[in-house]
Protein backbone atom coordinates (compact mmCIF):
# COMPACT_ATOMS: atom_id res chain seq x y z
CA UNK A 1 0.00 0.00 0.00
CA UNK A 2 1.54 3.51 -0.84
CA UNK A 3 1.45 6.55 0.76
CA UNK A 4 -1.36 7.79 -1.55
CA UNK A 5 -3.66 5.28 -0.81
CA UNK A 6 -2.83 6.20 2.83
CA UNK A 7 -4.33 9.35 2.93
CA UNK A 8 -7.15 8.83 0.89
CA UNK A 9 -8.57 7.12 4.26
CA UNK A 10 -7.73 8.94 7.16
CA UNK A 11 -10.19 8.10 9.37
CA UNK A 12 -11.95 4.56 10.37
CA UNK A 13 -14.46 3.27 12.71
CA UNK A 14 -12.68 0.56 14.05
CA UNK A 15 -8.56 -0.15 14.65
CA UNK A 16 -8.06 -3.62 15.30
CA UNK A 17 -4.17 -4.31 16.67
CA UNK A 18 -2.81 -7.87 15.75
CA UNK A 19 -3.63 -11.07 13.36
CA UNK A 20 -4.75 -13.16 15.96
CA UNK A 21 -7.73 -14.93 16.99
CA UNK A 22 -9.10 -11.99 18.86
CA UNK A 23 -9.02 -9.26 16.38
CA UNK A 24 -10.52 -11.62 13.86
CA UNK A 25 -13.27 -12.95 16.49
CA UNK A 26 -14.28 -9.04 17.59
CA UNK A 27 -13.48 -7.61 14.01
CA UNK A 28 -16.14 -10.72 12.24
CA UNK A 29 -18.87 -9.93 15.01
CA UNK A 30 -18.72 -6.26 14.90
CA UNK A 31 -18.83 -6.31 10.95
CA UNK A 32 -21.96 -8.63 11.17
CA UNK A 33 -23.56 -6.91 14.00
CA UNK A 34 -22.95 -3.47 11.99
CA UNK A 35 -22.33 -4.10 8.06
CA UNK A 36 -21.30 -0.70 7.25
CA UNK A 37 -18.29 -0.12 9.73
CA UNK A 38 -14.72 0.61 8.03
CA UNK A 39 -12.18 -1.71 10.02
CA UNK A 40 -8.09 -1.35 9.43
CA UNK A 41 -6.38 -4.48 11.03
CA UNK A 42 -2.87 -3.80 11.64
CA UNK A 43 -0.11 -6.70 11.96
CA UNK A 44 3.81 -5.87 12.50
CA UNK A 45 4.31 -9.88 10.89
CA UNK A 46 4.00 -10.54 7.29
CA UNK A 47 2.21 -13.23 8.19
CA UNK A 48 -1.55 -13.53 10.33
CA UNK A 49 -2.20 -15.55 13.30
CA UNK A 50 2.14 -15.97 13.74
CA UNK A 51 2.29 -15.34 17.33
CA UNK A 52 -0.22 -17.00 20.37
CA UNK A 53 -2.50 -18.31 17.76
CA UNK A 54 -0.37 -20.29 15.46
CA UNK A 55 -0.66 -24.20 16.02
CA UNK A 56 2.74 -24.75 17.35
CA UNK A 57 2.12 -21.38 20.09
CA UNK A 58 -0.96 -22.73 22.12
CA UNK A 59 -1.82 -26.09 23.57
CA UNK A 60 -4.81 -26.30 20.50
CA UNK A 61 -6.99 -28.31 23.22
CA UNK A 62 -9.95 -26.45 23.25
CA UNK A 63 -10.36 -25.72 26.68
CA UNK A 64 -13.18 -26.85 28.14
CA UNK A 65 -12.10 -28.30 31.50
CA UNK A 66 -12.44 -31.79 30.82
CA UNK A 67 -8.77 -32.61 31.50
CA UNK A 68 -6.94 -29.25 32.88
CA UNK A 69 -6.42 -29.49 36.57
CA UNK A 70 -5.44 -26.71 37.64
CA UNK A 71 -8.91 -25.39 36.89
CA UNK A 72 -10.08 -27.63 40.02
CA UNK A 73 -8.09 -26.61 42.90
CA UNK A 74 -8.22 -28.79 46.03
CA UNK A 75 -9.07 -26.84 49.19
CA UNK A 76 -7.36 -27.16 52.08
CA UNK A 77 -10.53 -29.41 53.91
CA UNK A 78 -9.84 -31.57 51.15
CA UNK A 79 -12.85 -30.62 48.75
CA UNK A 80 -12.14 -30.09 45.13
CA UNK A 81 -13.43 -26.81 43.84
CA UNK A 82 -15.14 -26.93 40.13
CA UNK A 83 -16.32 -23.31 39.43
CA UNK A 84 -13.72 -22.25 37.53
CA UNK A 85 -13.85 -25.38 35.12
CA UNK A 86 -17.54 -24.62 34.79
CA UNK A 87 -17.19 -21.17 33.56
CA UNK A 88 -14.38 -22.33 31.40
CA UNK A 89 -16.69 -24.77 30.19
CA UNK A 90 -19.51 -22.85 29.83
CA UNK A 91 -17.21 -20.21 27.76
CA UNK A 92 -16.06 -22.96 25.63
CA UNK A 93 -19.74 -24.16 24.93
CA UNK A 94 -20.18 -20.47 23.32
CA UNK A 95 -17.49 -20.52 21.13
CA UNK A 96 -18.53 -23.68 19.87
CA UNK A 97 -21.98 -21.60 18.97
CA UNK A 98 -20.60 -19.13 17.34
CA UNK A 99 -18.14 -21.45 15.49
CA UNK A 100 -21.09 -23.61 14.22
CA UNK A 101 -22.70 -20.38 12.94
CA UNK A 102 -19.85 -19.80 10.74
CA UNK A 103 -19.95 -22.84 9.18
CA UNK A 104 -23.46 -22.45 8.78
CA UNK A 105 -22.92 -18.70 7.17
CA UNK A 106 -20.60 -20.93 5.02
CA UNK A 107 -18.02 -18.53 6.30
CA UNK A 108 -16.02 -21.60 6.76
CA UNK A 109 -16.56 -23.93 4.60
CA UNK A 110 -15.93 -26.97 6.67
CA UNK A 111 -14.98 -27.95 10.48
CA UNK A 112 -11.95 -30.08 9.34
CA UNK A 113 -10.19 -26.95 8.74
CA UNK A 114 -9.80 -26.02 12.50
CA UNK A 115 -11.66 -28.69 14.85
CA UNK A 116 -11.78 -32.78 15.27
CA UNK A 117 -12.77 -34.87 18.12
CA UNK A 118 -10.12 -35.84 20.56
CA UNK A 119 -10.79 -37.61 23.66
CA UNK A 120 -9.48 -35.05 26.75
CA UNK A 121 -8.66 -37.69 29.26
CA UNK A 122 -6.64 -36.59 33.30
CA UNK A 123 -3.91 -39.42 34.65
CA UNK A 124 -2.09 -39.16 37.89
CA UNK A 125 -0.43 -41.65 39.86
CA UNK A 126 0.45 -42.11 43.82
CA UNK A 127 -2.06 -42.57 46.64
CA UNK A 128 -2.58 -38.82 46.97
CA UNK A 129 -2.97 -37.69 43.20
CA UNK A 130 -5.21 -40.82 42.53
CA UNK A 131 -7.31 -39.93 45.78
CA UNK A 132 -7.80 -36.52 44.34
CA UNK A 133 -8.67 -37.41 40.59
CA UNK A 134 -11.26 -39.41 42.13
CA UNK A 135 -13.04 -36.21 44.39
CA UNK A 136 -12.47 -34.15 41.37
CA UNK A 137 -14.18 -36.70 39.26
CA UNK A 138 -17.04 -37.43 41.43
CA UNK A 139 -17.90 -33.49 41.80
CA UNK A 140 -17.21 -32.42 37.95
CA UNK A 141 -19.96 -35.28 36.80
CA UNK A 142 -22.44 -34.03 39.16
CA UNK A 143 -22.83 -31.16 36.82
CA UNK A 144 -24.40 -31.44 33.27
CA UNK A 145 -20.99 -30.47 31.64
CA UNK A 146 -19.41 -33.14 32.55
CA UNK A 147 -21.89 -35.94 31.95
CA UNK A 148 -20.58 -39.00 30.37
CA UNK A 149 -17.18 -38.45 32.18
CA UNK A 150 -15.04 -41.61 32.82
CA UNK A 151 -12.77 -42.29 35.44
CA UNK A 152 -11.16 -45.81 36.12
CA UNK A 153 -8.23 -47.03 38.13
CA UNK A 154 -8.16 -50.31 36.35
CA UNK A 155 -4.74 -50.66 34.10
CA UNK A 156 -5.98 -53.10 31.85
CA UNK A 157 -8.90 -50.60 31.01
CA UNK A 158 -6.19 -47.44 31.04
CA UNK A 159 -4.30 -49.93 28.72
CA UNK A 160 -7.12 -49.37 25.91
CA UNK A 161 -7.19 -45.67 26.44
CA UNK A 162 -3.88 -45.00 26.83
CA UNK A 163 -1.26 -47.53 25.55
CA UNK A 164 1.22 -45.68 25.13
CA UNK A 165 1.05 -44.17 28.41
CA UNK A 166 0.53 -47.73 30.68
CA UNK A 167 3.02 -49.32 28.53
CA UNK A 168 6.69 -49.87 30.80
CA UNK A 169 4.85 -48.95 33.99
CA UNK A 170 5.71 -51.25 36.77
CA UNK A 171 2.96 -53.65 37.93
CA UNK A 172 1.45 -52.89 40.66
CA UNK A 173 2.50 -48.53 40.31
CA UNK A 174 -1.17 -46.58 41.68
CA UNK A 175 -2.75 -44.69 38.71
CA UNK A 176 -6.10 -43.27 37.37
CA UNK A 177 -7.13 -41.39 34.73
CA UNK A 178 -10.52 -39.26 34.01
CA UNK A 179 -11.86 -39.41 30.29
CA UNK A 180 -14.17 -37.05 28.26
CA UNK A 181 -14.63 -38.46 24.74
CA UNK A 182 -16.47 -34.89 23.91
CA UNK A 183 -13.34 -33.35 23.75
CA UNK A 184 -11.81 -31.40 20.74
CA UNK A 185 -8.52 -30.19 19.31
CA UNK A 186 -8.59 -26.82 17.73
CA UNK A 187 -5.99 -24.82 15.36
CA UNK A 188 -6.42 -21.57 16.27
CA UNK A 189 -3.93 -20.94 13.51
CA UNK A 190 -6.62 -21.92 11.08
CA UNK A 191 -9.52 -20.62 12.24
CA UNK A 192 -7.98 -17.26 12.52
CA UNK A 193 -6.50 -17.45 9.17
CA UNK A 194 -10.22 -18.36 7.59
CA UNK A 195 -11.64 -16.03 9.80
CA UNK A 196 -9.18 -12.68 8.18
CA UNK A 197 -9.72 -14.30 4.70
CA UNK A 198 -13.19 -13.82 5.08
CA UNK A 199 -12.97 -9.75 6.56
CA UNK A 200 -10.79 -8.56 4.26
CA UNK A 201 -13.08 -9.44 1.44
CA UNK A 202 -15.89 -7.43 2.95
CA UNK A 203 -16.50 -3.56 1.98
CA UNK A 204 -15.01 -1.40 4.37
CA UNK A 205 -12.14 -3.93 6.28
CA UNK A 206 -8.50 -3.60 5.61
CA UNK A 207 -5.71 -5.50 6.56
CA UNK A 208 -2.27 -4.53 6.56
CA UNK A 209 0.62 -6.88 7.32
CA UNK A 210 3.98 -5.92 8.29
CA UNK A 211 2.78 -2.83 9.85
CA UNK A 212 2.82 -1.83 13.56
CA UNK A 213 1.36 0.72 15.72
CA UNK A 214 3.73 2.69 17.15
CA UNK A 215 1.81 4.88 19.00
CA UNK A 216 -1.95 5.91 20.25
CA UNK A 217 -3.08 9.44 21.44
CA UNK A 218 -6.15 10.91 22.43
CA UNK A 219 -7.88 13.44 20.43
CA UNK A 220 -9.84 16.42 21.14
CA UNK A 221 -12.96 15.22 19.87
CA UNK A 222 -12.23 11.59 22.17
CA UNK A 223 -10.96 9.86 18.56
CA UNK A 224 -7.75 7.90 18.84
CA UNK A 225 -4.65 9.46 16.78
CA UNK A 226 -3.09 5.85 16.21
CA UNK A 227 0.55 5.99 14.64
CA UNK A 228 1.47 3.00 12.15
CA UNK A 229 4.87 2.58 10.55
CA UNK A 230 4.91 0.05 7.15
CA UNK A 231 8.13 -2.23 8.10
CA UNK A 232 8.59 -3.26 4.37
CA UNK A 233 8.64 0.42 2.99
CA UNK A 234 9.34 2.55 5.94
CA UNK A 235 6.43 4.75 5.22
CA UNK A 236 4.21 6.22 8.05
CA UNK A 237 0.91 6.91 8.73
CA UNK A 238 -1.51 8.44 11.12
CA UNK A 239 -5.27 7.95 11.29
CA UNK A 240 -8.32 8.58 13.19
CA UNK A 241 -10.59 5.56 15.03
CA UNK A 242 -13.81 5.78 16.56
CA UNK A 243 -12.68 2.43 18.84
CA UNK A 244 -9.28 0.44 19.27
CA UNK A 245 -8.71 -2.74 19.74
CA UNK A 246 -5.55 -3.97 21.55
CA UNK A 247 -5.20 -7.68 20.95
CA UNK A 248 -1.54 -7.72 20.28
CA UNK A 249 -0.79 -10.46 22.54
CA UNK A 250 2.63 -10.16 24.77
CA UNK A 251 2.84 -6.56 22.61
CA UNK A 252 -0.27 -5.14 24.23
CA UNK A 253 1.00 -3.96 27.81
CA UNK A 254 3.39 -1.58 25.72
CA UNK A 255 0.31 -0.18 23.83
CA UNK A 256 -1.83 0.21 26.58
CA UNK A 257 0.90 2.36 28.19
CA UNK A 258 1.07 4.87 25.46
CA UNK A 259 -2.52 5.22 25.38
CA UNK A 260 -2.28 6.90 28.75
CA UNK A 261 -5.95 6.03 29.82
CA UNK A 262 -6.01 5.69 33.72
CA UNK A 263 -7.64 2.50 33.56
CA UNK A 264 -3.83 1.18 32.48
CA UNK A 265 -1.83 2.30 35.31
CA UNK A 266 -0.33 -0.25 37.37
CA UNK A 267 -0.88 -3.01 34.80
CA UNK A 268 2.80 -4.90 34.11
CA UNK A 269 3.47 -7.79 32.64
CA UNK A 270 5.47 -11.46 33.07
CA UNK A 271 7.12 -13.35 30.58
CA UNK A 272 7.05 -16.88 30.20
CA UNK A 273 8.47 -18.64 27.44
CA UNK A 274 7.82 -22.61 26.72
CA UNK A 275 9.02 -25.55 24.65
CA UNK A 276 7.60 -28.72 22.89
CA UNK A 277 9.21 -32.27 22.46
CA UNK A 278 7.43 -33.12 19.15
CA UNK A 279 7.43 -37.19 17.99
CA UNK A 280 8.33 -37.40 13.81
CA UNK A 281 7.92 -41.29 14.17
CA UNK A 282 4.95 -41.73 12.57
CA UNK A 283 3.97 -45.60 14.27
CA UNK A 284 4.78 -43.95 17.59
CA UNK A 285 2.03 -41.36 16.76
CA UNK A 286 -0.82 -43.20 15.41
CA UNK A 287 -0.59 -45.11 18.22
CA UNK A 288 -2.11 -42.48 20.93
CA UNK A 289 -5.11 -40.96 20.12
CA UNK A 290 -5.73 -38.34 23.24
CA UNK A 291 -4.76 -35.75 24.94
CA UNK A 292 -3.46 -36.39 28.22
CA UNK A 293 -2.51 -33.78 30.56
CA UNK A 294 -0.79 -34.15 34.17
CA UNK A 295 -0.33 -32.08 37.51
CA UNK A 296 2.25 -29.43 37.29
CA UNK A 297 4.97 -29.12 39.58
CA UNK A 298 4.93 -27.09 42.32
CA UNK A 299 5.89 -23.67 41.29
CA UNK A 300 5.31 -23.71 37.96
CA UNK A 301 2.89 -21.74 35.73
CA UNK A 302 -0.16 -23.16 34.59
CA UNK A 303 0.81 -23.11 31.04
CA UNK A 304 3.33 -25.86 31.76
CA UNK A 305 0.88 -28.14 32.54
CA UNK A 306 2.36 -30.98 31.22
CA UNK A 307 0.66 -33.21 28.29
CA UNK A 308 1.04 -35.97 25.84
CA UNK A 309 -1.31 -34.19 23.48
CA UNK A 310 -2.71 -35.35 20.04
CA UNK A 311 -3.09 -32.86 17.84
CA UNK A 312 -4.40 -32.05 14.25
CA UNK A 313 -1.83 -29.43 12.49
CA UNK A 314 -2.71 -28.41 8.82
CA UNK A 315 -4.56 -31.64 8.06
CA UNK A 316 -1.55 -33.90 9.90
CA UNK A 317 -2.01 -35.79 13.39
CA UNK A 318 1.12 -34.72 15.38
CA UNK A 319 2.11 -36.04 18.90
CA UNK A 320 3.75 -33.43 21.42
CA UNK A 321 4.85 -33.36 24.56
CA UNK A 322 5.59 -30.17 26.55
CA UNK A 323 5.28 -27.27 27.31
CA UNK A 324 8.69 -27.02 28.99
CA UNK A 325 8.13 -23.34 30.88
CA UNK A 326 11.25 -21.02 30.63
CA UNK A 327 12.27 -17.28 30.89
CA UNK A 328 12.88 -14.64 28.55
CA UNK A 329 12.46 -10.93 28.67
CA UNK A 330 10.60 -10.91 25.18
CA UNK A 331 6.75 -10.43 25.48
CA UNK A 332 6.51 -12.04 21.77
CA UNK A 333 7.94 -14.75 20.52
CA UNK A 334 9.70 -12.58 17.47
CA UNK A 335 9.89 -9.39 20.05
CA UNK A 336 12.90 -7.78 21.74
CA UNK A 337 15.00 -8.65 24.54
CA UNK A 338 14.29 -5.16 25.97
CA UNK A 339 10.52 -5.93 25.80
CA UNK A 340 10.23 -6.53 30.24
CA UNK A 341 12.28 -3.39 30.83
CA UNK A 342 10.38 -1.58 28.27
CA UNK A 343 7.51 -1.96 30.17
CA UNK A 344 8.32 -0.74 33.45
CA UNK A 345 7.18 2.45 34.53
CA UNK A 346 6.40 4.57 37.45
CA UNK A 347 3.21 3.37 37.66
CA UNK A 348 3.65 0.18 38.11
CA UNK A 349 7.15 -0.12 39.13
CA UNK A 350 5.79 -1.18 42.64
CA UNK A 351 3.11 -3.80 41.50
CA UNK A 352 6.00 -5.62 39.76
CA UNK A 353 8.65 -5.68 42.26
CA UNK A 354 6.15 -6.93 45.01
CA UNK A 355 4.56 -10.21 42.45
CA UNK A 356 8.24 -10.84 41.68
CA UNK A 357 9.19 -10.88 45.52
CA UNK A 358 6.16 -12.97 45.86
CA UNK A 359 6.57 -15.37 43.22
CA UNK A 360 10.53 -15.99 43.86
CA UNK A 361 9.66 -19.73 43.88
CA UNK A 362 8.12 -19.17 40.24
CA UNK A 363 11.54 -17.64 39.21
CA UNK A 364 13.87 -20.78 40.22
CA UNK A 365 11.26 -22.92 38.55
CA UNK A 366 11.60 -21.03 35.37
CA UNK A 367 15.13 -20.65 35.34
CA UNK A 368 15.80 -24.41 36.37
CA UNK A 369 13.25 -25.52 33.01
CA UNK A 370 15.79 -22.86 31.32
CA UNK A 371 18.99 -25.25 32.06
CA UNK A 372 17.61 -28.48 31.56
CA UNK A 373 19.10 -30.73 29.19
CA UNK A 374 17.48 -33.05 26.75
CA UNK A 375 17.74 -36.02 29.21
CA UNK A 376 15.80 -34.25 31.50
CA UNK A 377 13.07 -33.30 29.18
CA UNK A 378 13.16 -37.33 28.20
CA UNK A 379 12.82 -38.11 31.74
CA UNK A 380 9.87 -35.64 32.34
CA UNK A 381 8.37 -37.15 28.68
CA UNK A 382 8.81 -40.76 30.06
CA UNK A 383 6.32 -39.61 33.44
CA UNK A 384 3.93 -40.26 30.52
CA UNK A 385 5.36 -42.45 28.00
CA UNK A 386 7.77 -44.41 29.89
CA UNK A 387 9.44 -45.93 26.61
CA UNK A 388 9.92 -43.05 24.65
CA UNK A 389 13.06 -43.16 23.01
CA UNK A 390 15.59 -40.12 22.75
CA UNK A 391 15.60 -40.27 18.88
CA UNK A 392 11.84 -39.96 18.29
CA UNK A 393 11.26 -36.35 19.57
CA UNK A 394 13.29 -33.10 18.31
CA UNK A 395 12.83 -29.87 20.88
CA UNK A 396 10.77 -27.26 19.06
CA UNK A 397 9.99 -23.48 20.62
CA UNK A 398 6.57 -22.93 21.49
CA UNK A 399 4.78 -19.56 22.15
CA UNK A 400 5.75 -16.74 24.46
CA UNK A 401 3.07 -15.73 26.92
CA UNK A 402 3.02 -12.65 29.10
CA UNK A 403 1.39 -13.15 32.47
CA UNK A 404 -0.68 -9.92 34.24
CA UNK A 405 1.07 -7.95 36.64
CA UNK A 406 -1.66 -5.79 38.30
CA UNK A 407 -2.20 -3.66 41.74
CA UNK A 408 -3.46 -5.13 44.61
CA UNK A 409 -4.47 -3.00 47.64
CA UNK A 410 -3.27 -5.51 50.33
CA UNK A 411 -0.52 -6.98 48.70
CA UNK A 412 0.25 -4.17 46.39
CA UNK A 413 0.51 -6.35 43.67
CA UNK A 414 0.10 -9.75 42.27
CA UNK A 415 0.68 -11.98 39.44
CA UNK A 416 -2.15 -13.37 37.33
CA UNK A 417 -2.55 -16.23 34.96
CA UNK A 418 -5.78 -15.80 33.25
CA UNK A 419 -6.98 -13.32 30.64
CA UNK A 420 -7.95 -9.54 31.14
CA UNK A 421 -9.79 -7.09 29.23
CA UNK A 422 -9.02 -3.37 30.06
CA UNK A 423 -10.98 -0.73 28.39
CA UNK A 424 -11.66 3.38 28.99
CA UNK A 425 -14.52 4.43 30.64
CA UNK A 426 -15.82 5.94 27.41
CA UNK A 427 -15.57 2.46 25.79
CA UNK A 428 -13.26 3.80 23.20
CA UNK A 429 -10.00 2.03 23.20
CA UNK A 430 -9.84 -1.99 25.43
CA UNK A 431 -6.76 -4.22 25.29
CA UNK A 432 -6.43 -8.01 25.79
CA UNK A 433 -3.60 -8.51 28.65
CA UNK A 434 -3.03 -12.65 29.82
CA UNK A 435 -2.98 -15.61 28.38
CA UNK A 436 -4.55 -19.53 29.32
CA UNK A 437 -7.55 -20.21 28.50
CA UNK A 438 -7.12 -17.02 26.14
CA UNK A 439 -7.96 -18.20 22.32
CA UNK A 440 -10.85 -21.40 23.52
CA UNK A 441 -12.94 -18.29 25.25
CA UNK A 442 -12.06 -16.03 22.54
CA UNK A 443 -16.05 -15.33 22.07
CA UNK A 444 -17.30 -15.15 24.99
CA UNK A 445 -14.39 -12.53 25.85
CA UNK A 446 -15.13 -10.40 22.75
CA UNK A 447 -19.39 -10.68 23.65
CA UNK A 448 -18.11 -8.79 26.85
CA UNK A 449 -15.85 -6.61 25.19
CA UNK A 450 -18.59 -5.77 22.68
CA UNK A 451 -21.18 -5.14 25.67
CA UNK A 452 -18.97 -2.99 27.70
CA UNK A 453 -17.24 -0.81 24.64
CA UNK A 454 -20.68 -0.75 22.73
CA UNK A 455 -22.84 -0.34 25.47
CA UNK A 456 -25.65 1.96 23.47
CA UNK A 457 -25.86 -0.28 20.17
CA UNK A 458 -25.52 -3.87 22.15
CA UNK A 459 -29.13 -2.97 24.00
CA UNK A 460 -30.68 -2.42 20.56
CA UNK A 461 -33.16 -4.51 19.23
CA UNK A 462 -31.32 -5.45 16.20
CA UNK A 463 -28.09 -6.08 17.78
CA UNK A 464 -29.56 -8.11 20.50
CA UNK A 465 -31.17 -10.23 17.25
CA UNK A 466 -28.22 -10.26 15.87
CA UNK A 467 -26.22 -11.39 19.05
CA UNK A 468 -28.93 -14.34 19.20
CA UNK A 469 -28.21 -15.19 15.66
CA UNK A 470 -24.60 -15.76 16.25
CA UNK A 471 -24.82 -17.00 19.61
CA UNK A 472 -28.11 -18.93 20.25
CA UNK A 473 -27.75 -19.23 23.94
CA UNK A 474 -27.05 -14.99 24.30
CA UNK A 475 -28.38 -13.60 27.33
CA UNK A 476 -29.19 -17.04 28.87
CA UNK A 477 -26.97 -19.38 31.01
CA UNK A 478 -26.16 -22.80 29.74
CA UNK A 479 -24.42 -23.60 33.39
CA UNK A 480 -27.47 -23.42 34.74
CA UNK A 481 -29.55 -24.54 32.19
CA UNK A 482 -29.41 -27.93 31.50
CA UNK A 483 -32.05 -28.46 29.05
CA UNK A 484 -30.93 -25.89 27.40
CA UNK A 485 -26.79 -26.86 27.38
CA UNK A 486 -27.76 -29.98 25.97
CA UNK A 487 -30.08 -28.75 23.12
CA UNK A 488 -26.74 -26.73 22.29
CA UNK A 489 -24.14 -29.35 22.58
CA UNK A 490 -26.00 -31.79 20.56
CA UNK A 491 -26.49 -29.00 17.75
CA UNK A 492 -22.95 -27.84 17.64
CA UNK A 493 -21.83 -30.96 17.44
CA UNK A 494 -23.09 -32.35 14.74
CA UNK A 495 -22.57 -28.92 12.56
CA UNK A 496 -19.16 -29.17 13.55
CA UNK A 497 -18.92 -32.72 12.93
CA UNK A 498 -17.38 -33.86 16.35
CA UNK A 499 -19.86 -36.90 16.60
Amino acid sequence: MTNTEYTQKPETDVVLIGAGIMSATLGLMLKHLQPNLTIEIFERLDVMAAESSDAMNNAGTGHSAFCELNYTPQLQDGTVDISKAIKIAEQFEVSKEFWSFLIEQQIIQSPKNFIYPVPHMSFVWGDANVSYLKKRYEALVKHHFFAGMEYSEDAQLLQNWIPLVMEGRQNGEKVSANRMDLGTDVNFGALTNSLFNYLKQQPGVSLHLQHEVRDLSREKDQSWRVSVKDLATGANRKLKAKFVFVGAGGGAIHLLQKSGIPESRGFGGFPVSGQWLVCHNQEVIERHQAKVYGKASVGSPPMSVPHLDTRMINGKKSLLFGPYAGFSTRFLKKGSLWDLFGSIKPGNIFPMMKAGIDNIPLTRYLISQVTQSQDDRLAALRDYFPNAKKEDWDLDIAGQRVQVIKKDPKRGGVLEFGTEVVTAADGSIAALLGASPGASTSVSIMVQLIERCFKDQAKTPEWQEKLRGMIPSYGQSLSKNAQLANETRERTSKILELI
